[in-house]
């Protein structure tokens, strides 16, 4: 299979950047990811994990990936897919403004160094890293900072295929 390369964006801030699809680690959820594109959503910053942006879907595919190519230290660059039951993520301490129900697909991006996958209410919280930002890291991540500096409001995280 030919590489798959996606654009990751932050519409408001205008700023994007390239991640190749991991598809010989993850490719359940590459496959997955790949057939429900575009996706895009609100953008909210990590609470717990650090250095890390992320938008909520539900469930897009016909069934969720395994746990493959799992990680809970999530290096610069890296992109992973995580599922959540709406009652994971009904408490008020996370801040959606929406009922969460049924099954939700968190897409993250991770911009900087010294990130743990761990939460203070259930524990270690591995993901599946299903891509890697290949150009584009070092704006992306200026934009991150400046995301959880001045605020997410209005912000939208972004996913289409590259042309």
């Amino acid at each position: 299979m030919a590489d798959r390369y996606i654009e990751v964006s932050l519409a408001k801030r205008g700023v994007q950047a390239t991640a190749k699809l991991l598809d010989d680690r993850a490719p359940v959820t590459c496959a997955a990811v790949w057939d429900a594109l575009p996706l895009g959503g609100e953008v909210f910053h990590a609470k717990y994990a650090r250095n890390e942006i992320y938008a909520l879907f539900p469930a897009f595919a016909p069934e969720e990936p395994p746990l493959e190519n799992p990680t809970i230290t999530p290096i610069p660059g890296d992109l992973c897919y995580f599922t959540f039951t709406g009652t994971e993520l009904g408490t008020k301490s996370y801040g959606y403004d929406q009922d969460q129900r049924g099954t939700i697909v968190d897409l993250a991006l991770f911009y900087e160094r010294n990130n743990l996958l761990i939460n203070g209410d259930v524990g270690w919280v591995p993901g599946i890293v299903w891509g890697q930002i290949v150009e584009g890291l070092e704006e992306m991540a200026a934009a991150c900072n400046d995301l959880w500096r001045s605020g997410a409001l209005g912000e939208s995280l972004n996913f289409r295929r590259a042309s």
